[in-house]
């Protein structure tokens, strides 16, 4: 079994719980309480951050370290599983405090990490400047010679403990998950979804997709979610949020879900200056038909107000998703 640090006994901070098998999850504040997660894995006095948060959650994620009695020399890995920026937002400035740390990424993000104007610039755009300093802070880039890229079937060892990582789009062509070779776990980003802990109820868990832009990919996103359970993980750390137990009875939840959207985009796609506002309608419904389908706890209210950032962001993503199916047909009917 792998290794857990005497510490972890111990009082933690509020933000740091305790996963068992040296996994830890930092909350790193993001947005609010319990929504982003980045996974601290601690074997054999080194450890890896798997996501990091925005440079917001930097702070948090130290804290974490010192916690566990564990110096920011002993961090020998930062592994964002793909480059938003409420996975990597904070990289940059967690390699500049780790003299020992390479940071690892899908071949197709490692330019962002590099030089991250870019993710920065398109960021901006959405934002303004303002807002996107309040939201992320500042995004430093990272040394070249200290990326090294994740391609499929990549292996790193921390102190004995297996990491293989496996490409996995649908959220994202720059998306990785890992597989812990000392559970079977598999951290896995966005790509099994949104598993909210507000909504468990008497040991049950739930699962929503995450289509947000700009590079949803629903039949890609169905393999990896069928890729990752031919894996037979026992468990999935998600970034929003912790740990989901028994993946393999959500998987059909989270397809049918998945399909539900791309309906909806289908739908509406050609609604002109209707389609923000029907899309953004359609998602609430499917939200509150899932609600009423799994028997949530939460009031409507409540559970509104839990997915109002999802559901702004799954609505822009089937936009996207939308628009770049609508290129690709016309792309190829020009070549015909």
């Amino acid at each position: 079994m792998p290794a857990t640090p005497a510490h972890a006994s111990s009082a933690l901070p509020e933000y740091l719980e305790a996963l068992g098998d040296g996994v830890f999850a930092v909350d790193t504040g993001f947005q609010r309480e319990r929504f982003d997660a980045a996974y601290l894995l601690v074997q054999g006095g080194r450890a890896a951050f798997i996501d990091t948060g925005t440079h917001h959650a930097v702070p948090r994620l130290l804290g974490a370290l010192a916690a566990l009695g564990l110096a920011r020399s002993a961090v020998d890995y930062v592994i964002p599983t793909h480059v938003h920026l409420d996975h990597a937002g904070g990289a940059g400035q967690l390699m500049a405090r780790f003299p020992n740390a390479r940071l690892t990424v899908h071949p197709r993000g490692a330019r962002h990490m590099i030089d991250p104007q870019r993710l920065i610039d398109a960021t901006v755009a959405i934002y303004g400047v303002a807002e996107m300093r309040r939201v992320y802070g500042e995004i430093l880039p990272v040394p070249r010679e200290r990326v090294l890229e994740t391609a499929e079937g990549t292996m790193l060892v921390l102190a004995g403990r297996e990491l293989r990582f496996f490409d996995a789009p649908g959220h994202a062509r720059h998306h990785v998950m890992l597989r812990d070779g000392a559970t079977g776990h598999i951290f896995c980003g966005d790509s099994f979804g949104l598993s909210y802990r507000e909504l468990d109820r008497d040991g049950r868990q739930f699962v929503f997709p995450t289509t947000s832009p700009s590079q949803f990919e629903p039949q890609a996103l169905h393999r990896t979610i069928d890729r990752m359970l031919s894996l037979a993980p026992q468990a999935l750390y998600l970034t929003h949020f912790g740990r989901l137990e028994r993946p393999a009875a959500l998987a059909a939840d989270l397809h049918r879900l998945i399909d539900a959207h791309v309906a909806l985009g289908e739908r509406h796609g050609d609604a002109g200056a209707e389609r923000k506002r029907l899309l953004r309608e359609g998602v609430t419904a499917i939200v509150l038909a899932e609600r009423e389908r799994q028997g949530w706890h939460l009031s409507r209210e409540e559970t509104l107000d839990l997915f109002a950032l999802d559901v702004e962001l799954n609505a822009q993503g089937l936009e996207s998703w939308f628009d770049a199916e609508r290129a690709q047909r016309e792309e190829s009917r020009k070549s015909l």
